[in-house]
């Protein structure tokens, strides 16, 4: 298990960024066998770039590993480190599935964000890889 950077590790600093945020990965020791992982982040905060205001959201990640699995405490403090993020939703969605997709190059993956309402109106976003039109 030495080759993770945050797993099994008490003491760990949160990454200022997305971009300063380590993804562990593992090895997938059920290749033979098509299977959907999935991770839910109920507690999801970011930053509206133009108001500076909170934005609070869902965020459901869904995926058929390749060769590597995503950690999840990787992905729990990547996940954090949106929160003095200033991004669109629709950015942030996008931007977690190509850095996920990046780290583990699944068979397929999905990312929802549903962000809280904001003047009584909520958004959703769904982002695949590969995209939806069946292009990498």
């Amino acid at each position: 298990m030495s080759e993770f950077e945050l797993l099994g590790k008490s003491q760990n600093e949160l990454p200022t960024s997305p971009d300063d945020a380590k993804l562990d990965t593992f090895e997938n020791r059920n290749q033979k066998r098509n299977y959907i992982i999935q991770f839910h982040c109920d507690d999801f905060t970011s930053q509206c770039p133009v108001t500076q205001q909170s934005d609070f959201a869902e965020i459901e990640i869904e995926y058929i590993p390749g060769k590597l699995c995503i950690e999840s405490k990787s992905l729990k403090y990547y996940l954090q480190s949106y929160r003095n993020q200033k991004m669109f939703n629709e950015d942030i969605v996008n931007n977690i599935l190509d850095d996920l997709s990046k780290a583990c190059q699944p068979k397929w993956m999905q990312v929802m964000g549903s962000f809280a309402p904001r003047g009584g109106i909520s958004l959703t976003t769904v982002a695949e890889y590969p995209d939806m039109d069946g292009k990498e």
